[in-house]
């Protein structure tokens, strides 16, 4: 995070809630204003996971209903995009049964040139 908080610096991403964009090695994300406030949220907790209750609650602003999937559908939308815009990395981590976490670490392909028939 940048020593005035108002830009948050994780690995090849920038995010900068004040101005309402992220940038991924350079280049402009095409982000919701939730998924913006997500992936903030996600920042400023790097490292720790996060229950998926705080995280609706830090976004939507009220308690998760029991059967709501919010969190878990905007979470797949921004794995999704971050995988476009940075290849070879991942950043949002699930822990079952406990929530997400945010750290930028190498993606391992399922396959490589040893394993590929």
């Amino acid at each position: 995070m940048s020593p005035n908080g108002s830009v948050l610096s994780v690995g090849a991403l920038e995010i900068r809630p004040d101005e309402h964009q992220a940038v991924a090695a350079g280049h402009t994300l095409a982000l919701s204003v939730r998924e913006l406030e997500l992936l903030a949220a996600l920042a400023r907790r790097e490292g720790r996971i996060v229950p998926r209750s705080e995280l609706y609650e830090t976004v939507w602003g009220a308690p998760l209903r029991a059967e709501d999937r919010s969190v878990d559908v905007y979470i797949h939308k921004l794995r999704v995009k971050l995988a476009d815009a940075l290849p070879g990395w991942r950043y949002i981590h699930t822990h079952f049964g406990f929530g997400y976490r945010f750290e930028p670490e190498r993606s391992h392909p399922f396959h490589n040139a040893a394993t590929a028939s």
